[in-house]
């Protein structure tokens, strides 16, 4: 989508700092003359106290915030809205919401229309075409695993590199990767903790203060450092 203006973050937060810290640079950049946000907080149950949180730290950057939990009609609400930000926590919960309310088509469409897109963690993940790339329980049961399909590869947030002097015996983030690519021919982008994807057009940017794994069907993982433009995930 050539009008398309996506911002994906890792995490919300990163060690020694505060909620979206790390991230406020590129939010602004992003946004540009966009004064308000429509929020939507439901990858947590306490949709009210996230919306306030996040409402908090928006308007420290001198914008308003509105939820869409908050609204009557969450269809309307994103028809209208001037950019939008879908925040983290469950990614089954968020994506059955986003089933529920019937917002998946409307966000689509205004994303193609040129409003900007906020995804961080969960919501960096419903950017992509599913959620199998989640690390989350299923706590709940979406329609679907299809999600937005903003972009054509997959995001693995919270990457974590394997620890050679770890003694836990469980699979690693790399390998659950590399099973859904045995299933599945879609690039994966593992975003360390501070790494986000600035997508402009068919422009990808790596930024932040950490790096990315991509991985690919039958190639070794490729490690990419910020600031870089990524290409092939297309």
């Amino acid at each position: 989508m050539k009008d398309q203006r996506v911002l994906l973050i890792s995490s919300s937060a990163t060690h020694g700092s505060g909620y979206l810290d790390h991230a406020e640079a590129e939010i602004r950049r992003l946004l540009r003359t966009a004064s308000r946000v429509l929020f939507v907080p439901h990858a947590l149950f306490d949709r009210p106290g996230y919306a306030a949180k996040a409402r908090a730290r928006f308007e420290r950057m001198g914008l308003g915030l509105d939820s869409v939990a908050e609204t009557s009609d969450p269809r309307d609400a994103v028809a209208n809205a001037k950019a939008i930000f879908i925040g983290g926590g469950n990614t089954f919960r968020l994506l059955a919401a986003l089933y529920e309310l019937d917002l998946l088509a409307s966000i689509r469409r205004r994303v193609s229309e040129g409003m900007p897109y906020i995804g961080s963690s969960a919501g960096a993940i419903v950017a992509g075409p599913s959620l199998g790339t989640t690390k989350d329980m299923p706590i709940v049961e979406p329609p679907s695993f299809s999600s937005l399909g903003l972009v054509s590869f997959q995001i693995s947030p919270h990457y974590l590199d394997p620890d050679p002097a770890s003694t836990h015996m469980g699979e690693t983030q790399e390998e659950r990767i590399n099973q859904f690519l045995e299933e599945h021919d879609r690039p994966v982008v593992g975003l360390r903790e501070g790494a986000m994807l600035a997508i402009d057009g068919d422009e990808i940017a790596l930024s932040g203060i950490a790096g990315a794994r991509i991985f690919r069907r039958g190639a070794s993982p490729v490690e990419a450092f910020p600031p870089c433009r990524l290409e092939g995930l297309s």
